[in-house]
């Protein structure tokens, strides 16, 4: 491109001082005008594209300095979401720890509280059971209690050769006493009451002589071994059978009167009687259902189960838990009685219920050892003996 200067310029100057050749400088000034021009759009060019590149290096430089300050915010971020990450993490692990924790804990509170229930109903069954028997042993007890209270009416009411009932017999009395109309005053307890016996004499000709009719006292005189040897027990009281006092008598007196018969049910009689466990209730009033045996084993109304003999059973006995009833004869049910009784007191005895002194005990017991051997020999009272 070419540039045209219109403003005219100076005349330049030839080598010999004077002016130039008008139509030769012209073109030559306007060809230096614009080599000019052309050089300061050059250098203006140039100034302008070094601009330039100062600003794309200052823009690259900033650039850089925002991408790495950029980079090192996100890196900052990055590793505070990192940390905060590992603390949800944790934070996870901690509940789950918890929540299995919690989860075991109930398993183990709900097994617990299942057997605890169950527990609960074992031993309400177990007491259920226990006051059932305590009930029926109860039921027995009051049977054997009104049995007892009978009998001790009987003994009250009728003569026996250890406490005689002055009342009832009157010609006990002596005449004087008899005409007033009052019996002697005699202490409670078991005292050495004095019984009396009817001999009766023969006449000349062998006949009975009512005239010579005369009561004779009986006396007492204690046997020294027997009470040396209750003495002894005395000191222990035990049911121990070993000791020389109840073994004599499981010889001499228990073993005899428990001895029926059938031979089984009479040692597990023994066994009812020693634990006492035995029942004693009349067959008439008898509210407990009745488990059927066969005749042989458990007699019925008319057939005593210990003896095996046909008699009138008005009683029947039951052994401890057993659920069988025994039909017994009276003869049958006056021997269990009276070793009944027997352990009855020598149990008083072992509580210390006895406010005896050693011989009004040793006595109470020589007398019902000689209940025992009465009853053994077949002697026993009837009901109507009893009204």
């Amino acid at each position: 491109t070419w540039l045209v200067d219109l403003e005219p310029g100076p005349s330049p100057r030839v080598d010999g001082g004077g002016p130039a050749d008008p139509g030769f400088t012209r073109p030559q000034e306007g060809a230096v005008a614009q080599a000019r021009r052309r050089e300061g759009s050059r250098l203006e060019g140039a100034t302008q594209g070094g601009e330039h590149e100062d600003n794309v290096s200052r823009l690259r430089s900033s650039s850089l300095e925002i991408r790495e300050k950029g980079s090192e915010i996100l890196r900052e971020q990055l590793d505070a979401a990192q940390k905060e990450l590992k603390l949800k993490d944790k934070e996870c692990e901690r509940l789950s720890q918890v929540r299995d924790q919690l989860e075991q804990e109930l398993e183990e509170l709900t097994a617990s509280l299942f057997e605890e229930a169950h527990k609960m109903v074992r031993e309400a069954n177990v007491k259920q059971a226990a006051a059932e028997k305590q009930l029926k042993e109860a039921q027995g007890k009051i049977d054997v209690l009104q049995a007892e209270v009978s009998a001790l009416k009987t003994m009250v009411l009728t003569s026996t050769p250890s406490s005689p009932n002055r009342q009832a017999h009157p010609q006990l009395l002596s005449p004087g006493t008899r005409s007033k109309g009052a019996s002697p005053r005699h202490g409670g307890g078991h005292t050495r009451n004095k019984s009396a016996s009817w001999a009766l004499p023969l006449a000349p000709g062998g006949n009975l002589d009512l005239h010579s009719l005369q009561p004779v006292r009986e006396d007492k005189e204690m046997d020294n071994v027997l009470y040396a040897e209750f003495l002894t027990w005395k000191d222990r009281p035990s049911l121990d059978r070993t000791s020389a006092f109840l073994g004599r008598i499981y010889r001499e007196d228990i073993g005899p009167c428990l001895s029926f018969t059938k031979s089984e049910l009479s040692q597990s009689v023994q066994n009812a009687v020693e634990n006492n466990s035995l029942t004693i209730e009349p067959v008439a009033v008898s509210a407990l259902p009745m488990v059927k045996a066969n005749a042989i084993e458990c007699g019925g109304p008319k057939k005593c189960a210990l003896s095996g003999m046909s008699r009138s059973c008005k009683h029947r006995i039951k052994l401890g838990d057993r659920e069988s009833y025994y039909h017994i004869s009276p003869s049958s049910r006056a021997r269990i009685t009276a070793v009944c009784n027997f352990f009855t007191y020598i149990r008083y005895i072992q509580q210390g219920l006895v406010r005896h002194d050693a011989e009004q005990m040793f006595w109470e017991v020589t007398r019902l050892r000689r209940e025992m051997t009465v009853a053994k020999l077949g002697f026993y009272l009837t009901d109507t003996d009893q009204g």
